[in-house]
């Protein structure tokens, strides 16, 4: 699989998506038009969660789409996936490119903070994540970054920019316009009645 992150970067939530409905879910996900899926657990059940990710590894790989495990790095390994989303105490990303090797995709939350994007790209991330740019259901507490911080992180690199939280099929196309390459979106999917046409509405505002 070539390209880059982009578009509708879907992260599911187990406390939306039960064990038993995730699959049904995911799928619904990609028929609307998501290009990378980040599967994010954070229960303590090893076995469950890695059961669960190599179910999603294998449906995304069918699918053509991207599998990111968030903040795991031995499950992402464990799974084959395509790469590891890592935070402010996840792992860093020396230890996770060792571990993962040259090809997987390492991303990385920058919050609000163009010098921890900065250390990252000199690292060796291959995507930077900021938000939340809307306020968040999932992360309420969550520092803000403004949509101006498109533009300035634009200027630091040419990898790819994902915009996180609040985001829905209504800002969507903003956030784009701001500058992001990527919307990852927790609730304005996995928490819509009809995931498939809410995907949809916010794939579409990368599609032209």
């Amino acid at each position: 699989m070539t390209g880059a992150i982009a578009g509708l970067y879907a992260i599911t939530s187990s406390a939306l998506q039960p064990g038993d409905q995730l699959q049904q879910a995911v799928a619904a996900a990609i028929r609307g038009g998501a290009q990378a899926v980040q599967y994010r657990d954070k229960s303590s059940d090893t076995g469950q969660r890695q059961t669960a990710a190599a179910a999603l590894a294998d449906l995304c790989r069918a699918a053509g789409v991207y599998f990111i495990v968030n903040d795991d790095v031995a499950l992402a390994a464990a799974v084959g996936a395509d790469g590891v989303h890592i935070g402010q105490d996840d792992a860093g990303i020396a230890a996770a490119r060792a571990q993962l090797g040259p090809q997987v995709i390492i991303g990385v939350s920058c919050y609000n903070s163009l010098e921890r994007a900065a250390d990252a790209l000199a690292a060796g991330a291959d995507y930077l994540a900021f938000g939340s740019v809307y306020p968040s259901p999932t992360k309420p507490q969550a520092v803000r970054a403004p949509l101006s911080l498109f533009a300035e992180a634009r200027e630091l690199t040419d990898r790819p920019l994902v915009a996180i939280g609040g985001i829905n099929s209504d800002n969507a196309g903003a956030v784009r316009t701001a500058g992001a390459d990527a919307v990852a979106v927790i609730e304005g999917v996995f928490g819509a009645t009809d995931i498939e046409l809410a995907a949809a509405a916010i794939a579409k505002q990368f599609n032209d």
